[in-house]
């Protein structure tokens, strides 16, 4: 099967350059869009040499998982273009479920897997991480905000020593190659891209994002690079902030940072 994109997506205008393999699609993105592109348009491929993730982390796809990127160039302040990834997150969820589903469905008498939303932009199957979600954005010469959204997800493999422990659709069993993968997340994207609406349906978005959320109401330790702040997932606000509510009854807005669940103890381990 070669990439295509799903019919919401097509019928949204959207266009796709397809990559046997390259460096990063993020890059690719930035170029195109650094060359006149505009979006939105889709950069994938089965297999990225150089990407990277949050706080420039390497971000490495063997062949067979899928690397894609999705730009478009918006007329948003940098604030609200944060909260595209949101979006993003929901989109990938929503494939995945789809995916699995259909998958399960060929195999009568097995159970479709469950994927929840770990804050600010992973997904979770189980208690492991499926798939990274990064997001970075530049000022046009022409005028508007670059935003490019880049999303890995392990189809065949997962990397191993991570600080989250992470895993794939193929170690969870299930028959899915990065092409039909794609088909799915272009329309999921469509849709959720289409709710946020430059940010204005931020605040649906929201609802939705928090019903899907994982450790929503539970202990959890956010590691923001200077500090470790414990305390209850309480909520995400409506800039996206995770809200920690902490044992001293203090309601801790936190803009980035890595969330472990449970005690501070086991975010020091990176357990």
């Amino acid at each position: 099967m070669a990439f295509a994109l799903g019919p919401r997506a097509l019928a949204a205008g959207t266009r796709l350059a397809v990559f046997d393999s390259t460096g990063s699609t993020y890059d690719d993105a930035m170029a195109a869009a650094r060359a006149g592109e505009r979006g939105p348009m889709w950069f994938v491929t089965t297999e990225q040499r150089a990407g990277r993730g949050r706080r420039q982390r390497a971000w490495i796809a063997p062949r067979g998982n899928l690397a894609n990127s999705v730009l478009e160039v918006l007329d948003v302040e940098p604030a609200q273009a944060a909260t595209l990834g949101f979006a993003a997150g929901l989109a990938v969820q929503a494939a995945l479920q789809r995916v699995s589903m259909e998958a399960r469905l060929r195999t009568p008498g097995s159970d479709a897997l469950t994927f929840a939303l770990k804050w600010p932009n992973d997904v979770l199957a189980g208690k492991s991480k499926i798939c990274g979600i990064g997001l970075e954005a530049e000022p046009m010469p022409a005028g508007g905000l670059a935003v490019v959204v880049g999303i890995g997800i392990n189809v065949v493999a997962s990397p191993q020593g991570t600080p989250f422990p992470a895993t794939s659709l193929r170690e969870l069993g299930l028959d899915v190659d990065a092409e039909g993968l794609f088909f799915a997340l272009s329309d999921a994207w469509a849709e959720y891209r289409g709710l946020w609406d430059a940010g204005r349906g931020f605040a649906a978005l929201r609802n939705v994002w928090l019903q899907r959320a994982a450790g929503l109401g539970e202990p959890i330790s956010v590691v923001t690079g200077i500090s470790t702040i414990s305390g209850i997932f309480d909520t995400i606000d409506d800039a996206g902030c995770l809200i920690v509510a902490t044992a001293d009854g203090r309601r801790v807005p936190i803009s980035a940072g890595d969330v472990h669940f449970g005690s501070a103890a086991s975010a020091r381990t990176g357990q």
